[in-house]
C-alpha cells in the first residue's frame, strides 16, 4: 500500500494544523500545466482549513521569475532547475515534486479518430518538414486510416513554459538532430508552427484550427474535447495518454526519482509508460523569512502529499510513488524559519 495511505492514518488533521491569523493567505504563481489539480487542491484545503491560497497560472517561466524577486510564497514549474540556475537564487531553494501528469499531443482532424504518431513524425512536424496529413510517413503509422490532404499547423507554447520543456526535453531524448538545432529549454527557437499561450491558449488554437497539432497538459486536452494521438513509445507500443499510461512511467523512474527528483522522465522504460510524461515542482525556499507563512506552507504541502494525492486520479494525474513521497518528507522536516524547522516531526 502506499505510504499516501500511511501519512494520511499518522498525520494530524488538517484542522488540528490550521495556520495562524497572521498567516491565512499565501501567494503563488507558475505552471499551467498542473492548474486543474491545484485549483482543486487550493478549493478543497480552504474549506478545510481557511487558508487562503492564491495561485496565478502564469507559466513556469514566469513563475520562477517571480519565486527569485520573491514577489510570491512559492513558484511552480514543469522543469526542475539546474544546478546553474540555482545559484541564480537569493538563497537555498528546493524542488518538491506534487503530482505526474501527461503532455498529450491533441489535434484537430475531423472524422480521424486514434491517430497514431512516432517520435520521428512529431519532430519534423515541429521542424516544418512534414507539412500535410497524408504525408507517406503519417499514413505509414496508420495503415487503413484514410488521412485528408490537410495542412498541418504545428502549435507550440509562446511564454516561458514547463509544459514546453517537458516536450522539448522528449524530443532531444528521441532526436540528435532536434538536440543539436533546437535543444531543451521552457522557451526554444521554434523552426515552424503558431504559438499560443498557456497550455488553455494552445488547446483553443488546435481547438478552432482544422489541422492544428499542439502539445498540452492532457486534463486540457479533455477539458476542450480534442483527440490526442497513441505515441509509440521506448518498447515500441503505441500508447495513448492516460493515468495508467502516465502512472507506469513515474513508476519506471522511482528508483532515479529518489535519487533525485530533478531527474525527467521523459522516454521511459516501461512497456506500458506513456513516453511524453513528467513532474510538476513547487519551488520553496528552504529557509523561510516569514515563520507564519513558512508553517501554513509546509502544512499545506504535508496535506497534499496526503489527503491531496486522491484528487490526483479524477483529474487524469499521477499520483508520487512511494520513493518521492518519502523523500518530499524529509525535504519538509528540513525547511526551516530563522533556522528553527517549521515541521515538528513528519
Amino acid at each position: 500500500m502506499r505510504k499516501i495511505t500511511r501519512w494520511m492514518a499518522t498525520a494530524v488533521s488538517v484542522a488540528a494544523f490550521a495556520a495562524p491569523a497572521s498567516a491565512q493567505k499565501l501567494t503563488g504563481a507558475g505552471a499551467t500545466f498542473p492548474y486543474p489539480i491545484y485549483s482543486k487542491w487550493f478549493d478543497t484545503y480552504k474549506s478545510k482549513t481557511g487558508v487562503e491560497i492564491n495561485y496565478q497560472s502564469i507559466g513556469s517561466g514566469a513563475g520562477i521569475q517571480q519565486v527569485r524577486a520573491g514577489t510570491v510564497d512559492f513558484g511552480a514549474s514543469d522543469a526542475a532547475l539546474s544546478n546553474a540556475q540555482l545559484k541564480t537564487m537569493p538563497r537555498p531553494l528546493v524542488h518538491i515534486p506534487t503530482v505526474g501528469g501527461a503532455v498529450a499531443m491533441a489535434y484537430n482532424l475531423p472524422g480521424v479518430h486514434g491517430l497514431r504518431l512516432t517520435s520521428d513524425i512529431i519532430v519534423n512536424l515541429y521542424l516544418g518538414r512534414i507539412t500535410m496529413w497524408n504525408d507517406k510517413r503519417i499514413a505509414a503509422a496508420n495503415p487503413g486510416v484514410e488521412l485528408p490532404a490537410t495542412p498541418i499547423l504545428p502549435v507550440h507554447r509562446s511564454d516561458g513554459s514547463g509544459t514546453t520543456n517537458i516536450f522539448v526535453t522528449y524530443l532531444s531524448a528521441v532526436s540528435t538532430q532536434w538536440k543539436e538545432m533546437v535543444g531543451a529549454g521552457t522557451s526554444v527557437s521554434w523552426p515552424a508552427g503558431v504559438g499560443g499561450k498557456g497550455n488553455d491558449g494552445v488547446a483553443g488554437v488546435v481547438r478552432q484550427t482544422p489541422g492544428g497539432i499542439g502539445y498540452v497538459e492532457l486534463a486540457y486536452a479533455k477539458q476542450n474535447q480534442l483527440s490526442v494521438a497513441q505515441i509509440k513509445n521506448r518498447q515500441g507500443n503505441f500508447i495513448e495518454p492516460s493515468l495508467q499510461s502516465t502512472t507506469a512511467a513515474v513508476e519506471a523512474a522511482s528508483n532515479a526519482l529518489s535519487k533525485d527528483v530533478r531527474t525527467p522522465i521523459v522516454n521511459s522504460p516501461g512497456a506500458t509508460a506513456y513516453p511524453i510524461s513528467g513532474l510538476t515542482f513547487l519551488l520553496v525556499y528552504r529557509d523561510q523569512k516569514d515563520p507564519a507563512k513558512g508553517k501554513a506552507l509546509v502544512d499545506f504541502i504535508r496535506w497534499a502529499m496526503g489527503e491531496g494525492q486522491t484528487y490526483a486520479d479524477d483529474l487524469s494525474y499521477a499520483k508520487l510513488p512511494d520513493a518521492v513521497i518519502k523523500v518530499n518528507r524529509a525535504m519538509l522536516g528540513s525547511l526551516t524559519s530563522n533556522g528553527k524547522k517549521l515541521l515538528a516531526s513528519n
